[in-house]
């Protein structure tokens, strides 16, 4: 029954308008028209610049028939149009599908097909593996090729298209008046999963989701205006985290960046003024590996964010030493990449280092935005108790969610059982309501029927000095079901024996957590940097055993 408050108050244009981060863009145009917003190689715009390209792309599109829930695929590294893609494409009222630039061919045509793509935009350096991704499509739709040129990319140009992309943007009409979605609800973005078994599933964003992501991103960072963002994260990933639109909300400049490489990071940082940057354990463990002439003269106060696994202390510690400013964030494809932080305290700064990595390791907690996360027990869906030992899986809920999964109903209903979103990480809750990790619920190792994290071997692994990078997995036992079998990447010129990572391993560890076999040599890894575990179980049976 209507209240008061509800009759004669109509919802209208205006008093209500859909939520969508193409409206961060339109607002810096305005407000902020010369200020830089896009540097790459010796290419600069602003945001007036940057505004009326997005509109002629959305105008191009348009006139080739590509409109509202059409997808438009992008192969692209970290360049400019990869910046226009976020925002050109879903102004025509498309989906933008940003794919991942390290599959293979196979898995590209698969997702070409799934997504119904009608358009696909093409970086150079691409251009083979998509080439026969395109050959081996099954669908007989027509798919609109365009190739990017770009000055910076020093390999071959080889085209596959029928049109250049600025060719294509110079035909758009640079006052094209883009609409606002009919419903926030709209999809903007089709991003896929990896997919380590089975074919990958298609994670798809809605225009409200995408707009709450990217403001929950300023909040957590304090980001002020005209910040200058690295991408060293691939905006392939949950559309890089979200911050395309974020860096538009801020009038911020995006600092591209073609490959992730130290040289070209420190570079960056020095030569832009950069403040931001994102990226995988992996890229910060770059940065402090990296030769100490090569960091000199770095700006102090540069805010780095960090999520995958945990940050060991020698991260942490080699972090602060470069005078950067490291949060920890923790998601999933499925809420728009992070959508938790670890959130920390000024007390904490007084604390030893060993004490402020195992309290900036955890989780932590839910975005500002996002609107409940809980570690339930998923067989009654109650919150397990706040001890920092009972697990139970980490389920979200709220404006930071998925639509659900393209074409899978099944997937969906499952995901989203219980009206919360299953993650499947197991995890704990401390008393002071911060989350942890304990494992993915496939990753857990059961030895002798007890159960034991193979993130907390990892973290022990990590604290040896020699180790630069670290995964265990389960290894087949006769006797124990199954044991942690370690696989163990050195730091560069660092020396260690087996039986030395076990005697390490024994003074932090019960003797059952022991792992009882180590592999020593480089961890396959994806291209967001996580290092894949399905890959080392294959590998883990052949392992020699130590005797622990």
């Amino acid at each position: 029954m209507p209240g008061i408050f509800d009759k004669d108050l109509p919802q209208t244009q205006a008093n209500f308008a859909p939520l969508t981060p193409l409206a961060f863009l339109e607002r810096a145009a305005e407000v902020y028209p010369q200020r830089l917003a896009v540097v790459h190689g010796a290419l600069r715009r602003n945001w007036s610049e940057v505004y009326s390209r997005c509109r002629q792309l959305a105008s191009a599109l348009a006139q080739h028939g590509i409109g509202k829930g059409d997808t438009v695929a992008v192969m692209l590294p970290n360049t400019p149009p990869m910046v226009e893609a976020h925002f050109g494409i879903p102004m025509a009222g498309a989906v933008l599908n940003a794919l991942n630039t390290r599959l293979d061919s196979e898995t590209l045509a698969f997702m070409l097909d799934h997504g119904e793509a009608k358009a696909v935009i093409v970086d150079p350096e691409f251009a083979g593996v998509m080439q026969r991704a395109i050959s081996l499509r099954q669908s007989t739709q027509p798919l609109l090729v365009i190739d990017v040129e770009d000055a910076v990319f020093t390999g071959p140009a080889e085209r596959i298209g029928s049109i250049t992309y600025d060719a294509l943007v110079a035909t758009g009409d640079a006052a094209f008046e883009w609409q606002l979605p009919g419903d926030e609800w709209d999809a903007i973005a089709l991003n896929y999963t990896s997919g380590t078994t089975g074919n990958p599933k298609g994670v798809v964003y809605s225009h409200r989701g995408a707009a709450i992501n990217a403001v929950s991103n300023i909040l957590e960072w304090d980001m002020p205006k005209h910040a200058v963002y690295l991408w060293t994260l691939p905006m392939f990933h949950c559309n890089g985290w979200c911050f395309p639109w974020t860096v538009a909300a801020r009038a911020g400049v995006n600092v591209c960046l073609r490959k992730v490489e130290a040289q070209a990071i420190f570079d960056a940082i020095r030569g832009h003024g950069v403040t931001h940057y994102c990226g995988a354990p992996i890229v910060h463990g770059l940065l402090v590996n990296s030769p100490d002439a090569m960091k000199a003269g770095l700006p102090r106060g540069v805010k780095a964010m960090v999520a995958g696994a945990a940050p060991p202390a020698s991260m942490i510690e080699g972090m602060e030493g470069m005078g950067f400013d490291l949060t920890h964030v923790y998601g999933l494809t499925e809420v728009y990449g992070p959508a938790t932080v670890c959130a920390k305290h000024a007390e904490w700064d007084e604390l030893d280092i060993g004490e402020r990595a195992r309290l900036n390791a955890r989780q932590g907690v839910r975005y500002h935005l996002e609107r409940d996360v809980k570690v339930l027990n998923p067989e009654t869906m109650r919150p397990v108790p706040s001890d920092g030992e009972t697990m139970g899986e980490i389920m979200f809920k709220g404006n930071i969610m998925m639509k659900g999964y393209l074409k899978n109903p099944k997937a969906t209903q499952e995901a989203f059982a219980g009206g919360w979103f299953h993650s499947g990480d197991l995890a704990v809750m401390y008393p002071d309501g911060y989350i942890k990790i304990k494992d993915r619920s496939k990753d857990i190792i059961i030895s002798g029927g007890e159960n034991i994290s193979s993130i907390e071997v990892e973290d022990v692994l990590y604290r040896h000095p020699a180790v630069l990078a670290a995964a265990v997995v389960a290894k087949a036992d006769a006797r124990w079901g199954e044991t942690p079998c370690a696989f163990v990447e050195l730091k560069t010129s660092a020396e260690v024996t087996a039986a030395e990572i076990v005697a390490h391993c024994k003074k932090h560890l019960a003797g059952f957590k022991v792992p009882r076999s180590v592999v020593f040599g480089e961890l396959p890894k994806t291209s967001t940097g996580k290092i894949q575990k399905f890959e080392l179980r294959k590998q883990a049976g052949s392992a020699e055993a130590i005797d622990v």
